[in-house]
């Protein structure tokens, strides 16, 4: 039955809207409201400071290197889960028998809790009864100080970057499906290797999945916050911090909910601002000529 009239339109449309609004727009909006105020203690008034939060913004050093700490996560998880989960889908996509089997084997960690998985790592890491320092003990080596100023950022990238290379694998695969099956038949024909076969059939053909992909897994770095926090709640000496970890350490742990919000303020403008110039970049350009 095709819906004709816009009553009905609307009984669909308004619930949504209504949600959005209340759950999404209206939070964004008291977000930018509060970042020009000083609300401490989630005080019911909050006093206006002007760009007070944003001057301390650029002098803080612990955004400069959270800003840093996001762009090293975002960089191998890009490089990880982008490139690996490509190379995952071209494999299994030639295996029609454990199809099955293998999309839901990559598929699984991503059911999982991420802050399961943080604890599993962390436990991992441990230094008294870690599984890294258990291993190195059973050859005869000395136990380690794993988690540091030095590794933090990227012991706490590994489980990110595991944990969602089953969703893009999966994405790939439905992309790679939709290729008529004789495109390939025909390159067979003319003698194609399997290198040549996914360099100039399978990729080109994916090339807006791809994008797609990188422009999810760029924004989904902005997002991440209960892997780390779990791991090492942004340490040690602010050494894995995020902006996210940042903003939950700056409201709920010192209660200045003005300075966190003109950080989430941040870490929204940097997510736009690099998924726009992303999409400028990697959407392939279409010929009218």
């Amino acid at each position: 039955m095709v819906l004709k009239s816009k009553k009905a339109y609307t009984i669909f449309i308004v619930p949504a809207a209504i949600l959005i609004l209340t759950f999404l727009i209206y939070p964004l909006i008291k977000t930018f409201w509060y970042s020009f105020t000083s609300w401490k203690n989630f005080s019911p008034k909050a006093a206006w400071a002007g760009l007070e939060n944003y001057s301390r913004l650029i002098a803080d050093p612990i955004i400069s290197k959270s800003i840093r700490n996001t762009f090293v996560m975002m960089f191998f998880v890009v490089i990880f889960q982008v490139g690996f989960a490509l190379v995952l889908a071209m494999f299994v996509s030639t295996t029609r028998k454990t199809f099955k089997f293998f999309r839901t084997v990559y598929f699984f960690p991503i059911v999982i809790s991420a802050t399961a998985i943080g604890l599993m790592f962390k436990l991992i890491y441990g230094y008294e009864y870690g599984l890294l320092n258990y291993i190195v003990e059973l050859f005869g080596g000395e136990r380690q100080v794993w988690i540091n100023e030095a590794t933090s950022i990227y012991l706490v990238t590994i489980p990110t970057m595991w944990q969602y290379v089953g969703f893009y694998f999966v994405i790939y695969l439905t992309g790679m499906s939709k290729i008529p099956d004789e495109i390939y038949e025909s390159a067979e024909l003319d003698g194609i290797n399997a290198w040549q076969k996914a360099v100039y059939i399978t990729i080109p053909m994916i090339r807006d999945v791809i994008c797609s992909v990188v422009i999810l897994v760029i924004s989904g770095c902005f997002k991440v916050f209960d892997m780390v926090y779990i791991i090492t709640e942004g340490g040690p000496m602010n050494s894995s911090e995020l902006l996210s970890t940042y903003m939950y350490n700056m409201a709920f742990r010192r209660y200045n909910g003005g300075y966190a919000s003109s950080i989430a303020v941040l870490m929204i403008v940097i997510g736009v601002a690099l998924t726009l110039v992303l999409r400028k970049i990697l959407e392939p350009k279409e010929n009218y000529s």
